[in-house]
């Protein structure tokens, strides 16, 4: 049981890995990720809060063309994390896919 306790928290810390790495990018891109984009490289985001992605648009409306957003996670009032009830797992937006 621990074992099983420790491998998702270390799933969860890889996940909160990756979330800062997408945020960082999506953000505060470095030059040859700047350079990618200009030659047609697009970058998928998985998982980003609706919160986020919405900044995205607004903040970085001039790279949109290169940004697909997929897994969008629902968020309340306070930008926590919506959980469905039944199964716990993070509530996302239906991209249709």
């Amino acid at each position: 049981m621990l074992g099983a306790a420790l491998l998702m928290l270390g799933e969860s810390s890889r996940a909160g890995d990756v979330r800062d790495i997408e945020l960082r990018r999506l953000f505060e891109p470095t030059e040859a990720e700047r350079e990618d984009e200009a030659t047609g490289r697009i970058y998928i985001y998985d998982g980003l809060r609706d919160i986020d992605v919405e900044r995205a648009v607004q903040d970085e409306y001039d790279r949109i063309e290169n940004m697909m957003f997929i897994r969008e996670k629902k968020t309340d009032g306070k930008g926590e994390v919506l959980k469905d009830p039944a199964t716990g797992e993070d509530v996302v937006e239906d991209d249709g896919c």
